[in-house]
C-alpha cells in the first residue's frame, strides 16, 4: 500500500511537471513572438524616423541654396532633434547660422560636431576661423594646431595660424603704443588686428579710445557702434555713444542710444540721468523748430534761448541757437538785431552758409545791398549747389544795381518792410511838400514837378502788389530796359490831385 502510494505521488508530480513545462513553453513562445513583433515595429519606426530626418536635411539644403535662411534653419532644428548624435547635422546647422551672421550660435554646433567626431577637420577649421574673428587667438591656435597634427600639409590651417601670430603681435604693439600716447601708431596696428578679427570688441574699443584722444569723434562712433552687438548687455557702449553724439550736437541720435541702454536696464542710474538731460534739450529744440515752421518766430527765439540755459557747456548747441535766432530775427524783419546776432553767429561758425544767407536778408531790409551781395557771394562759395542762395544773390545784385538808379523806397523814405498804409502816408506828406503849386518860379516848379513825378510813381509802384513784388526781386517795373522783348511798351497813366485843390494834372508815359 505504501509503495502504491509513493508510485501514485510520483505519477501526480510528473503530470504536474509536464503541465508546468507546457505552460512555460507557451509563455516563452508568446514572449519570443512579442519580441519579434516589437523588433519589427522599432525597425519600422527607425526607418520612418530616418526618412523624416533625411527629408528635413534635404529641405534645409534646398532652402539654404535659395537664400531662405530662416526656413532652412527650422528644418535643421528638426533634423538635430530627430538625431542628436549626428555630427554632420550640427555642422550643417552651423553653416546656416554663419550665413545668417549668427556666429555665436554657430560655435556650440561646431563644438558639438567636434565632440561627436574629434577628427572632423572641417569643423575644427571653421571653429578656428570664428574664434580668430572674435579675437580668441589662444583657442583659435589650438584648433589650427589640431588640424595640422592630423593633416600637416593643410594650407588653410597653416595660413590661419600665421594670422593668429600676426594678430597677437599687433595687439601687443597697439597696447604699447597707446600707453606711450602714440595714438596714431596704435590706430595703424589696430587696423591690421581688426582686418583679421573684425568681431573682436576689445580691439574696436581701444581704437575708439585712440580716436577720441586725437579728436576724431565720428571715427570713434563708427568703432563703438558694432561693440553694442559684439558684447551682451553692453550698456557702457550705449551710454558712451549717447554722450559722444550729444557732444557732436546730434541730440536725436544721442536720445536713441541712451534709450537702448535703458531697455537693457531701466534702473541704470547713469543712463537715466543722461536720458533726462538729453530728453529736455531735444524737446526744446524740436519745439523751437516747429514754431519756426509755424512762423512764430518770437516764440521760437524764446525756446532757443531756453535751450542754451539747459546746455551751456556744449558749445555746439549755443552756436546752433545763435544761428537759428539769427534766422528768426531776419524772418521777423528785426533788421538791426538780426545783423548783430547773425554777425556773432558768423564769428562762431564762419563756414555756415545759412548764417550768411540770413544776414544778407537783414542787410537787404536795411538797404545795405553791397554787404548783402558780399555775404551771398561768400555763401555761394561755401554751398554752390543751393538754389536759394543763387536766387538770393541774383536778387541782391539786382537791388544793388537798382539802388544806383531809382529806389522807390528811398524816394518815399520808407523801409522795405513798410505796409501799404505807411507808403500812402509817406506819399501824402511828400506830395503836399513837393506839389508844383507850392512854388513860384519856373525853375522851382520844374524841380518840384520832377520830384512830384518820382513820388507819385513810387506810390503807385509800392501800393501795387505785383509791381512791388518785382521791385523786391530787384527789378524796376517802370524801367524801359525791363520792357524790352515784351512785345509792347507799358504805359502808366497817373493823374494826381490828392488834396482836392489846384489844377495840376500829370500823365506820365515811360517808354
Amino acid at each position: 500500500a505504501a509503495r502504491d502510494c509513493e508510485l501514485r505521488k510520483a505519477a501526480l508530480w510528473g503530470a504536474s511537471m509536464d503541465r508546468d513545462k507546457r505552460r512555460l513553453s507557451g509563455v516563452l513562445s508568446s514572449l519570443s513572438l512579442f519580441c519579434v513583433i516589437l523588433d519589427l515595429q522599432l525597425h519600422g519606426l527607425s526607418a520612418a524616423n530616418h526618412a523624416e530626418i533625411e527629408g528635413h536635411l534635404e529641405m534645409g539644403r534646398k532652402l539654404l541654396a535659395a537664400g531662405q535662411l530662416a526656413e532652412a534653419l527650422t528644418h535643421y532644428h528638426a533634423a538635430v532633434d530627430g538625431d542628436p548624435n549626428n555630427y554632420l547635422t550640427y555642422y550643417k546647422r552651423a553653416a546656416v547660422y554663419l550665413a545668417m551672421g549668427k556666429f555665436r550660435s554657430a560655435l556650440p554646433d561646431l563644438s558639438r560636431a567636434i565632440q561627436l567626431k574629434p577628427d572632423f577637420l572641417a569643423a575644427r577649421l571653421q571653429r578656428g576661423n570664428i574664434l580668430l574673428k572674435q579675437g580668441d587667438v589662444q583657442e583659435a591656435r589650438q584648433d589650427f594646431l589640431s588640424v595640422l597634427q592630423s593633416s600637416p600639409t593643410n594650407e588653410e590651417a597653416q595660413s590661419q595660424l600665421e594670422r593668429v601670430q600676426e594678430v597677437e603681435r599687433n595687439v601687443g604693439g597697439a597696447s604699447e603704443a597707446y600707453e606711450r600716447r602714440d595714438y596714431y601708431g596704435a590706430i595703424a596696428l589696430l587696423e591690421k588686428v581688426i582686418e583679421f578679427s573684425p568681431w573682436d570688441p576689445s580691439a574696436r574699443e581701444l581704437r575708439a579710445e585712440c580716436y577720441l584722444q586725437v579728436g576724431e569723434l565720428s571715427n570713434a562712433v563708427q568703432d563703438l557702434k558694432p561693440t553694442t552687438k559684439l558684447r551682451n548687455d553692453n550698456r557702457a557702449a550705449f551710454l558712451k555713444l549717447s554722450k559722444l553724439y550729444y557732444s557732436m550736437g546730434e541730440h536725436g541720435e544721442s536720445l536713441s542710444q541712451v534709450r537702448e541702454c535703458l531697455k537693457l536696464d531701466q534702473d541704470d542710474k547713469e543712463c537715466f540721468s543722461h536720458y533726462k538731460q538729453v530728453k529736455k534739450l531735444s524737446r526744446q529744440l524740436e519745439m523751437a523748430e516747429e514754431l519756426i515752421r509755424e512762423q512764430r518766430y518770437e516764440d521760437a527765439i524764446e525756446k532757443f534761448e531756453a535751450s542754451v540755459k539747459t546746455e551751456p557747456r556744449v558749445e555746439v548747441y549755443s552756436t546752433r541757437a545763435k544761428e537759428r535766432i539769427c534766422h528768426c530775427l531776419s524772418k521777423s524783419q528785426r533788421t538791426e538785431e538780426a545783423i548783430l546776432v547773425c554777425t556773432e553767429a558768423h564769428q562762431r561758425d564762419p563756414q555756415n552758409p545759412l548764417i550768411l544767407r540770413d544776414r544778407a536778408e537783414a542787410y537787404i531790409l536795411n538797404e545795405e545791398y553791397e554787404k548783402a551781395v558780399e555775404d551771398l557771394l561768400q555763401a555761394k562759395e561755401l554751398d554752390g549747389e543751393s538754389e536759394e542762395i543763387k536766387e538770393g544773390l541774383e536778387r541782391a545784385q539786382k537791388l544793388l544795381k537798382q539802388s544806383k538808379k531809382r529806389d522807390y523806397y528811398k524816394i518815399l523814405g520808407v523801409k522795405r518792410n513798410a505796409n501799404k498804409q505807411e507808403v500812402i502816408k509817406a506819399y501824402r506828406k511828400l506830395a503836399q511838400q513837393w506839389h508844383p503849386d507850392n512854388f513860384q518860379s519856373e525853375e522851382e516848379k520844374k524841380e518840384a514837378e520832377k520830384k512830384f513825378i518820382d513820388i507819385a510813381a513810387a506810390k503807385e509802384v509800392l501800393t501795387d502788389p505785383e509791381m512791388r513784388q518785382k521791385v523786391d526781386a530787384g527789378e524796376d517795373p517802370l524801367d524801359p530796359e525791363n520792357q524790352q522783348g515784351s512785345g509792347h511798351h507799358q504805359q502808366w497813366p497817373f493823374e494826381f490831385n490828392p488834396f482836392g485843390s489846384g489844377n495840376y494834372q500829370f500823365k506820365f508815359n515811360y517808354h
